[in-house]
């Protein structure tokens, strides 16, 4: 089973990736290329290029998920660099998303734009693969790291940061952190029917909640300075899915 890894800001390192392709969608061109990563061949996608310079409301999401689906992927671990809107949520922890609320608002959110013979409804009771945000977890506290298991992510636009006010209606809604990439990412995959789970990284606390301003920088920082355990929970979960059938499917 093919699987791939979406990395994010300040993981361009975390794998080693032998040869780069081009892959031609019918959405645009996406890059992602071939890696060993702890013995195990993968792919490897970075959600912000490989200069690092797409910010987050320019990425093309529909053409990396399909061209993760052209390569054979059924199952895809996303990393996302996310702020914390609980105290008992620090700094340097992780979760594991189980829901999303889409609070974007000029994002490509689906493949099905087009008049078809039939009218696609895709269920997103279950949007992020159990199977994949229970390796995850397993893997994370074999390690004994802190890790929520079941965290709402929500999901804003950027490249700005978000006010003490979005902060304050978010935690209201239910949400317990907040980043910039996850959607349509997750609705992408679903659509396709590859399994899709998350590893949220908390870099911050949200504004409001945080003592400092919040910058780009130190969003950087921290996930360098996690960098050793996040690929150490990412071997963990890869090697717990490697031999097990994906468990998603589309509609």
């Amino acid at each position: 089973m093919k699987t791939a890894l979406i990395i994010g800001s300040g993981l361009d390192t975390i794998a080693t990736v032998s040869e780069w392709s081009q892959i031609d969608t019918p959405f645009g061109t996406a890059t992602a290329g071939k890696a060993v990563f702890e013995d195990r061949e993968i792919w490897v996608l970075r959600r912000h290029g490989l200069d690092l310079n797409i910010p987050p409301h320019l990425i093309n999401y529909r053409a990396n998920i399909s061209a993760l689906k052209k390569l054979g992927v059924s199952r895809v671990i996303a990393t996302a660099a996310v702020g914390s809107l609980r105290p008992d949520l620090p700094p340097g922890s992780f979760a594991v998303t189980t829901d999303f609320i889409d609070f974007t608002r000029r994002r490509e959110t689906t493949f099905y734009h087009e008049i078809d013979d039939r009218v696609h409804h895709v269920d997103m009771t279950n949007p992020y693969c159990p199977q994949i945000s229970g390796a995850l977890v397993k893997s994370a506290q074999e390690m004994d790291l802190q890790i929520d298991p079941s965290a709402v992510y929500i999901c804003t636009d950027g490249p700005r940061y978000e006010t003490p006010a979005e902060i304050r209606m978010f935690v209201n809604w239910g949400a317990d952190v907040v980043g910039m990439t996850g959607v349509p990412e997750v609705i992408l995959a679903r659509e396709l029917g590859i399994c899709y789970g998350t590893l949220a990284i908390v870099t911050n606390y949200a504004a409001g909640i945080s003592q400092f301003p919040l910058s780009h920088n130190q969003v950087i920082e921290q996930i360098r300075a996690l960098s050793v355990d996040i690929s150490e929970v990412l071997a963990g979960a890869i090697s717990l899915l490697y031999d097990s059938a994906p468990c998603c499917s589309s509609d």
